[in-house]
């Protein structure tokens, strides 16, 4: 008999359960006939791409052929400009998610442990188990981050600790005077892995901007992406900044050219493109109260969200409730992974797809 693959793999890859994205509007017309599809389940930028990204775009096809800047000069030295950092603080990546695994590629293995969330974004575990670590999951208080549990849960093995904030899938945050105490507590010895990428569309007053404090805390990495409120999904492109030291240990773990050109490109212009970013935020804004308002209406309880997106409690059926949404032709993301079987996530969408969805929501419900 020829020798399994499985029997050969690392055992924290044969635990892997891969990861499952939203489903893509393509499948849906393929397997039920269904066109004019909203998807609202990949916490996606419905605005569309800037149109300066797009002029941008076009003109970085003249250089094809050529290799993408393996270090990302100019685009490090432009974060770093807005940051108030240093470039040798910026590490950038194929998506925030590239970082994420970097970390763990970079500190941990076999007999090391990562802590997180119970309701954590579920790359934080596919990384850690596929380094061959441990997960230590802390029960969540009131659907966010328990921070005191998370410290108590520390011991001598924890190499990594990773807090988002706001939270995906939850909306829920915690602030600045909250995130200091929680620095304070965590050995120095541990890194924290602070998630910011929904940062951008955080309004409230006391919200942290964990790049603040990289100066007081060496053990620190902050997480951004472009795949949100700049709406460059599709090009998969994000940071990360922390200390020098954390950050030259990254680059000696990343692939060469992990980021390509286009994206780079894209990202200069999308951070100068700082009414695009405007327009998106007011346009969440609007959707989220819409969304909020027909909950209500509907007698649903919901989780009250800072991000993009907002997950409601449609009951037991959550899955049987997903499932009449896409043959009505509305993607959302079902989050009983995340151990909330009764709630559905819903990515915050222009004002007609918000209505779509409600629409189909509602003559669901009262069938039911």
């Amino acid at each position: 008999m020829a020798t399994n693959p499985f029997d050969l793999a690392n055992e924290g890859i044969r635990n892997l359960s891969p990861y499952v994205p939203g489903k893509a509007v393509e499948d849906l017309e393929r397997e039920l006939g269904i066109a004019n599809i909203v998807k609202l389940a990949s916490n996606e930028n419905p605005l569309g791409p800037s149109a300066k990204v797009l002029e941008t775009l076009a003109a970085a096809g003249a250089n094809l052929t050529r290799y993408p800047d393996g270090n990302g000069f100019r685009l490090k030295n432009k974060l770093a400009q807005l940051l108030k950092l240093e470039p040798q603080n910026i590490t950038l990546g194929n998506g925030s998610n590239e970082i994420l695994e970097l970390l763990a590629r970079t500190f941990l293995s076999p007999g090391a442990e990562a802590i997180m969330s119970e309701h954590a974004f579920a790359v934080y575990p596919l990384v850690t188990v596929s380094a061959g670590a441990t997960v230590v999951s802390v029960p969540a208080r009131q659907w966010s981050h328990d921070l005191d549990a998370m410290v108590d849960a520390v011991t001598e093995n924890t190499r990594l600790v990773f807090i988002a904030n706001p939270n995906n899938p939850t909306g829920t945050w915690f602030s600045r005077g909250e995130l200091r105490a929680f620095m304070k507590a965590i050995p120095e010895q541990v890194i924290v892995v602070l998630d910011e990428a929904y940062f951008e569309y955080v309004e409230q007053e006391n919200y942290p901007d964990g790049i603040k404090l990289l100066a007081e805390y060496d053990n620190l990495v902050v997480t951004r992406t472009f795949s949100k409120i700049y709406g460059l999904a599709a090009l998969r492109i994000g940071y990360s900044a922390s200390s020098d030291a954390i950050a030259e240990l990254l680059n000696r773990a990343r692939q060469p050219f992990n980021v390509n050109a286009f994206a780079q490109e894209a990202a200069l212009t999308a951070l100068d493109d700082t009414e695009y970013v405007s327009r998106s935020r007011n346009l969440n804004n609007i959707g989220l109260q819409q969304l909020e308002e027909a909950f209500d209406d509907m007698g649903l309880n919901y989780i009250d969200s800072v991000g993009n997106f907002i997950c409601v409690d449609v009951g037991p059926d959550a899955m049987g409730v997903y499932d009449g949404l896409l043959r009505a032709g509305v993607i959302v993301r079902p989050v009983g992974n995340y151990n909330m079987p009764n709630h559905l996530r819903i990515t915050v969408g222009t004002e007609a797809e918000n209505t779509t969805f409600i629409d189909a929501l509602t003559a669901l419900l009262a069938t039911s």
